[in-house]
């Protein structure tokens, strides 16, 4: 088994992006789409997907929601069809900032 960490190197750029995780061989449809879009705000940090499972629900579009505070970020739970996402997230926004972020 391997372990796969893609990241845009920031140190030559003015731009700073966080960085885009990708440990797993499965993620929900148009997650690493919408991953690579929010790791673009310099707040950012680390966006890290993790446990992948069923749900008993049907969610026709991508449903991201904020479930709790971390240590150092927030637990967010992605939706799609019957299938549900964890992710973390690494930055220090507010929680009302963050909720701006994932709906944009």
């Amino acid at each position: 088994m391997f372990t796969l960490i893609l990241f845009d190197d920031c140190s030559r750029t003015n731009l700073q992006m966080g960085r885009l995780v990708l440990t797993h061989s499965t993620y929900i449809d148009g997650l690493i789409k919408w991953g690579k879009r929010v790791a673009k705000n310099k707040s950012i940090k680390t966006l890290t997907p993790g446990v992948i499972g069923k749900t008993k629900g049907l969610s026709e579009n991508l449903d991201i929601r904020i479930t709790r505070k971390t240590l150092g970020g927030y637990k967010l739970v992605a939706r799609k069809g019957s299938m549900y996402q964890e992710i973390y997230i690494v930055t220090s926004l507010s929680e009302d900032d963050l909720k701006k972020i994932i709906k944009s």
